[in-house]
């Protein structure tokens, strides 16, 4: 996609969508956003979380970066984006679902995989933002270690999701509301080659498909 491109899609959004629904945006203007679900996606141009799950403008408060990762929660003054964007989604808006939205065919995980195999990752920030999913790694090679490398990755992906679900709980203020029933914790996957969603059920451990 082009820039020129880019610039005639906002123009088509301003006459087809905009202009249609400037209701709605004067009342998420002066009411402010109140979605009630934040969705922990990665940056992947093909898995963008307002497309795939069909959201309308102040549906979700969406949180994206490299693998949809979420760091354990470490109190200091250095930057944390993700951590800073989950504070304000749970105590500042009051989400009541967190969603962790993996998917198939992550660059991201790929790169941790490498790392863990102690192969050469070329970017200085990837991988080590990758390796916060490393235990996922680990887990897979406990729970499948002849696996090939195309079976591998996807374990790894479904396995970074618990990783980042379990992330979350060390967060303070998600465990108080996860404890006592304000919110409610979700990780999902997204096969971006058969088009299919799955959701992990954690009596069964194990993801399944949501129809």
């Amino acid at each position: 996609m082009s820039i020129d491109r880019m610039i005639l899609g906002f123009n088509s959004f301003r006459s087809q969508y905009f202009e249609k629904n400037k209701p709605l945006y004067q009342k998420l203007i002066r009411g402010g956003q109140k979605p009630s679900i934040a969705v922990i996606a990665c940056s992947d141009s093909r898995v963008d979380p307002a497309i795939v799950l069909q959201a309308e403008p102040g549906d979700i408060f969406s949180i994206r970066n490299v693998a949809n990762l979420v760091p354990p929660f470490v109190s200091d003054d250095s930057h944390h984006g993700t951590s800073a964007a989950l504070e304000f989604a749970v105590c500042g808006i009051g989400v009541e679902h967190v969603i962790v939205f993996g998917h198939a065919h992550c660059a991201g995980i790929n790169a941790m995989i490498k790392e863990q195999k102690g192969e050469h990752v070329p970017w200085h920030f990837v991988g080590p933002w990758a390796n916060i999913a490393a235990e996922a790694y680990v887990r897979t090679k406990k729970e499948m270690p002849d696996a090939d490398e195309e079976t591998e990755a996807r374990c790894c992906e479904k396995n970074s999701v618990l990783v980042s679900l379990e992330n979350l709980m060390t967060f303070p203020f998600i465990a108080e509301r996860v404890n006592d029933g304000r919110l409610t914790l979700h990780g999902w996957y997204l096969d971006i080659v058969e088009g299919t969603l799955l959701s992990y059920d954690p009596e069964e451990k194990s993801f399944k498909k949501i129809d």
